[in-house]
């Protein structure tokens, strides 16, 4: 049954999309009042019929693949998860004190991975000569790979597909040659050595990996294995450093096969349509 007490959060760019808007409207017909948006544009619809807006801020978003507003939702999300722990009284000031200390780094954080473009430019001068490319992530990462995977598809029409690494043996390693380019996504987390399994697997099968990995993860480049290094962990923040590479490869991979980044074809900026 609907919990009237449940907070209802929706996540949009502009606002205006139709389903989401749907989504609202139908739990607050079922008495679910207490609505919160996480939102780009302060006069949306989506402002308007919530009680409450964090409006993120990321400036005018002109072109159909969100990049910027993506990064901007994920460090809202952040900052409402840390506000509703410590509401709940199970987060200690130092504990919080840490993340909101991670959090004013990351403008510098990010500063450092934009300066790993070059690396990331060489990767997408492969991938322009591909039809077909697998993304892998684990637990907090694999969004990470499915955002990856969702914008080179987008703006360079190269057929991609992202999975939890996991599910790797479940199907997608049938598809592994040494055509299907396979983007790894490495954190140094508890699931690190799970994931060079993953690895070597897709090296067995003559696949050619193209890995985000933390600068103490131990991967190195070798043959057939193409290591960007990060350059820090960042624990509960690195899914925010790491969609950045990935942004990149789809933004220049799209650029080296000559298609338009802002204006991909067949589709529109906001669905305001079911």
């Amino acid at each position: 049954m609907p919990n009237p007490k449940t907070l209802v959060v929706t996540i949009t760019q502009s606002g205006e999309t139709a389903d989401t808007l749907a989504a609202l409207r139908h739990a607050q017909s079922l008495g679910m009042n207490h609505t919160l948006t996480i939102c780009n544009v302060a006069t949306s619809a989506m402002v308007r019929e919530c009680k409450l807006a964090y409006v993120t801020r990321a400036g005018v978003e002109i072109g159909v693949a969100s990049t910027k507003a993506f990064t901007a939702q994920l460090a809202g999300l952040f900052l409402l998860t840390l506000a509703l722990a410590q509401s709940k009284g199970r987060l200690s000031e130092e504990e919080e004190a840490g993340h909101l200390k991670a959090m004013r780094h990351l403008p510098a954080a990010l500063q450092a991975v934009l300066a790993l473009e070059p690396q990331i430019i060489s990767w997408s001068e492969d991938f322009a000569k591909k039809e077909n490319a697998l993304f892998l992530g684990r637990g907090l990462h694999y969004p990470i790979a499915l955002e990856g995977a969702l914008k080179l598809k987008e703006i360079s029409y190269i057929h991609a597909e992202a999975y939890p690494a996991g599910e790797l043996k479940h199907g997608p390693l049938a598809l592994v040659t040494s055509a299907m380019p396979v983007v790894t996504v490495a954190p140094n987390d508890s699931l690190i050595e799970k994931l060079k399994s993953n690895m070597q697997e897709v090296r067995a099968r003559g696949g050619v990996l193209y890995v985000l990995a933390d600068a103490d993860s131990h991967i190195e480049s070798s043959e057939g294995i193409h290591v960007i290094r990060m350059p820090e962990n960042y624990g509960a923040l690195s899914p925010l450093l790491h969609v950045v590479p990935l942004q990149l490869l789809a933004y220049h991979t799209a650029c080296a096969r000559g298609t338009d980044v802002d204006k991909p074809r067949n589709l529109a900026k906001s669905v305001t349509v079911e």
